[in-house]
């Protein structure tokens, strides 16, 4: 399923927080969306689903005005994982993961033998069926990241949004989030923090600063030595990966222009 965010804008108390963007994820890809702290992230992947609806322009799903769909219809077709997900559900990793079917069942019908299979699947997918009947507050930052996964694997999808899923976990875990989305085969449009997780792993880059797109196109391509001063205000220096041969950036301080004053910690 292609997203296609059209000329965005969304204002809140007056304030602009992003403002005429324009996004498209193709079908299976895996899209980026990076930029400083503050530049908009967020708030446009709050429209994509539905926390938020746009002040102006249109998202739109293999051309449908997803604003314009019926909640359910809505949840069937985009499944999130937002940056703050409460974590501390009285239920186990089973119940949890179940609640990912609720926008396929009828108010009046429980919980069937299809959507408990459904529900299996996806946990094992993710590596986290022997989770099955832990309690979730009992597991750790990657375990809950899976599980939450599963949630949304659950809603069977065809979009999944996923606001800094790589947030508090170790290294390993982060690998293996962004493996388990690169497997799911779906279209996927995420906000990452790490511009060198973002570049092994997504295949378009949309970077964002003070609510505008300022670059878009392959990771190799938009990191640039020059974007990265402007936008993020560091020194990049460009390395091939030794394996994958993707780009690697790494970084030291900007030294202060003529006349600057070095800004304090």
């Amino acid at each position: 399923m292609r997203i296609d965010i059209e000329d965005v804008t969304v204002s809140v108390a007056g304030a602009r927080l992003v403002e005429e963007v324009s996004v498209r994820a193709g079908s299976g890809q895996l899209v980026g969306l990076v930029g400083p702290n503050g530049s908009g992230k967020s708030t446009l992947l709050r429209c994509v689903y539905r926390a938020l609806t746009p002040t102006a322009g249109t998202v739109r799903l293999d051309g449908d005005d997803l604003h314009a769909l019926s909640s359910r219809e809505g949840a069937r077709r985009v499944a999130a994982l937002p940056q703050e997900t409460v974590a501390e559900f009285d239920f186990t990793v089973a119940e949890v993961v179940a609640m990912g079917r609720l926008p396929h069942q009828r108010a009046a019908v429980r919980t069937t033998a299809e959507d408990r299979s459904v529900c299996r699947a996806a946990l094992a997918s993710v590596g986290a069926a022997h989770l099955a009947g832990r309690a979730f507050p009992t597991l750790s930052g990657g375990e809950r990241q899976r599980v939450l996964i599963a949630r949304a694997l659950a809603q069977r999808p065809s979009v999944l949004v996923l606001d800094e899923p790589t947030n508090h976990l170790d290294i390993a875990q982060q690998l293996e989030v962004l493996a388990l989305v690169r497997a799911s085969g779906l279209t996927v449009l995420t906000a990452l923090h790490d511009l060198n997780l973002a570049a092994a792993h997504c295949d378009v880059l949309q970077v964002i600063d003070h609510g505008r797109i300022v670059a878009c196109g392959p990771p190799g391509e938009v990191l640039t030595a020059e974007l990265l001063a402007e936008v993020f205000g560091v020194r990049a220096h460009r390395v091939a990966h030794p394996v994958s041969g993707a780009v690697h950036l790494l970084f030291d301080r900007l030294p202060p222009g003529p006349g600057e004053i070095p800004r304090p910690f």
